[in-house]
């Protein structure tokens, strides 16, 4: 190795130390690197070459900022701890979990901003996270302090009224990293810590007060394709993940770590294995890379005493290539969070063909039909339908499911058991092309919907007047390489004025209450508020928007500096209540961006950078 390439190799590991630990010794760090036998030295074989100039002001660069960054964190003097209490009935002030609730309603009691006040909100702080790409985390509030993730997992500490940064910590990933996507969608809360889970297939605890490393865990290898980028369940004593890397043939799980040590408690396959119940469904040995990914936090009924989680389509993407239902793909599980066993689920369709993900975890919320009151589950299936599922002890039963967007694959729906009928002219196959509606990215992908106890909808981020083509082939497994044997196009509906769009339901009728139509597609998770607001982006415009509850009409805007595919929440510190949201285009929402300007023939710019924003009222 050249004596350039020897420096720049010392100076990466120098930054990779720095960035992820202001409290190091830099210095000695790179003595070791200087010294060590593993890196390779100039010698007669390979002499040395001038070093550039630019090279040495780098590293002159560097020591000059090691004392800003090691005094870059301080510690939090008082912290609440995180109950199980507390995560089922969290304060009104707070955000303790992804959706605030462990029931995934994205609700909060606060008022104090409403729709007579909200036109004077304004922005009262922001911080730059220093990072591109999508960011999706909610900002999560404790008692005046909150925390954010970032794509490829950095952690921020924040002062929740003022937005000072109290600590920084930066996941050290390896250079050969397997991830699709290197988002993240937040931490979770739990006793005097703070957990995030990692692309490269780990779960970290950290200590909520100063952003020290507690435990640090393993959960699979990353060079198989497992990867996770989901918020944590935290609940029982249990940190519970689940992975990501369905397009890698990965066969997907969730894991429940105990919340002290990081030891394993509990593993569900989500594909089982022989000698599971559902095996059958599946031919021969494709079980060991049939995906059922895991990548959206679950949730949890605190009677019953089960998590819920949504999971992804099988691999590879076609369905004549494994022939059967293939179990328990695109389905929603029921799982007890004492010993992991599945006690219910339901498959919302069988040997999926289109990419349908099903990873958004149901709402957990109250419905009554035909006079009869009930516990449901509902979820705005990627595949273009709304479900109505009743929950019990050991069962999960279909009560109704409607297309909330245009659907064609789909011929009928079970009456009695949900399942559906399909139009083989849109179930695509191997060896040839398949025209189907809504497009691999659905009627709604992961953002999460919304449900407000108030007004009794529902509120739901969808899109609609797309569709695709998937042509399908034959595909080996190699272990940490693609895995979907397809290839898609993207295309809109002749005529088609809008995709995105906002839409509320009364799931007490079935029925469909008001929509808002937006130009551009819709990627933004919904806050919903005691003030009768929903909050959301989501659009390429960068607009962040509230709406009536009751009416959808828009009553306040503000454009920020990025794409917003980040969930918002809201909090109180000091009697002011706040809203919160991270700005950052990325990931899926600008692949469609992109897939969108072919089809009309524009070019749309969105800038990047992360953001977080937070606003109150004028005073």
């Amino acid at each position: 190795m050249h004596c350039e390439m020897w420096l720049r190799t010392c100076l990466r590991i120098l930054l990779r130390h720095l960035v992820r630990s202001a409290m190091g010794q830099p210095v000695a760090r790179l003595r070791q690197c200087l010294e060590s036998t593993e890196v390779a030295r100039p010698t007669e074989e390979s002499p040395m070459k001038p070093v550039p100039s630019a090279l040495l002001v780098t590293t002159v660069g560097l020591f000059l900022l090691i004392p800003a960054l090691a005094t870059a964190q301080r510690a939090i003097e008082s912290y609440t701890p995180v109950t199980d209490d507390r995560l089922v009935n969290p304060e009104d002030e707070n955000w303790l979990s992804y959706r605030r609730t462990l029931d995934g309603w994205g609700y909060s009691p606060l008022d104090e901003i409403d729709t007579g006040n909200v036109q004077s909100l304004r922005p009262v702080w922001t911080l730059s996270t220093g990072v591109t790409g999508g960011h999706e985390s909610p900002p999560i509030v404790n008692d005046g302090v909150m925390f954010v993730t970032t794509p490829r997992n950095l952690v921020y500490a924040v002062d929740a009224a003022n937005g000072d940064l109290l600590w920084r910590y930066q996941h050290e990933l390896p250079e050969r990293l397997i991830a699709f996507h290197n988002t993240n969608r937040g931490v979770a809360l739990y006793g005097d810590k703070v957990y995030t889970a990692t692309l490269d297939a780990r779960v970290v605890a950290l200590d909520a007060r100063t952003g020290e490393v507690v435990w640090d865990t393993t959960v699979q290898d990353n060079s198989f394709g497992y990867y996770m980028t989901l918020a944590p369940l935290a609940i029982d004593g249990k940190i519970m993940v689940g992975t990501s890397g369905g397009e890698l043939g990965i066969r997907g799980f969730v894991v429940a770590l105990d919340a002290e040590t990081g030891e394993e408690v509990w593993r569900t396959y989500t594909v089982p294995g022989p000698g599971e119940p559902g095996n059958d469904t599946w031919p021969e040995e494709a079980w060991r890379t049939g995906g059922a990914a895991v990548w959206v936090p679950g949730h949890y009924d605190a009677e019953l005493g089960l998590t819920y989680w949504g999971t992804g389509n099988p691999g590879p993407w076609m369905g004549d290539q494994r022939p059967g239902d293939n179990l328990y793909t695109n389905s929603v599980l029921a799982l007890d969070v004492e010993t992991g066993e599945i006690r219910a689920h339901h498959q919302y369709h069988w040997n999926g063909s289109w990419d349908w993900d099903e990873v958004s975890t149901p709402i957990l919320m109250p419905a009554e039909r035909d006079g009869r009151q009930f516990q449901a589950l509902v979820h705005p299936g990627r595949n273009g339908y709304l479900w109505l599922l009743e929950r019990q002890a050991n069962a999960i039963e279909f009560v109704d499911a409607v297309p909330y967007v245009y659907q064609d694959a789909f011929t009928s729906i079970d009456p009695e058991t949900g399942r559906p009928t399909y139009d083989p002219e849109h179930k695509p196959g191997t060896g040839f092309s398949t025209p189907f509606c809504p497009s691999l990215w659905g009627g709604k992908d992961w953002p999460p919907a919304a449900y407000n106890p108030d007004t009794g909808l529902v509120y739901i981020p969808a899109n609609d007047n797309h569709c695709g083509v998937i042509e399908g082939r034959e595909v080996v497994y190699m272990p940490g390489s693609s895995f979907t044997g397809a290839s898609s196009e993207f295309t809109l509906q002749e005529g088609a004025d809008h995709i995105g769009e906002i839409q509320a339901w009364d799931m007490n009728t079935g029925e469909e209450v008001w929509t808002v139509e937006l130009e551009s597609h819709n990627w933004g998770g919904i806050l919903t508020t005691a003030g009768n607001l929903i909050f959301s982006g989501g659009t390429s415009d960068r607009f962040f928007r509230a709406h009536d509850a009751r009416t959808g009409e828009e009553l306040w805007s503000h454009r920020t500096n990025s794409g917003i595919i980040g969930v918002p929440s809201t909090y109180e510190v000091d009697g002011v209540q706040y809203i919160a949201i991270q700005s950052g285009w990325g990931v899926d929402a600008a692949s469609m961006t992109s897939r969108i300007d072919l089809q009309r023939g524009t070019r749309t710019f969105v800038p990047q950078g992360g953001v977080i924003w937070v606003f109150a009222l004028d005073d």
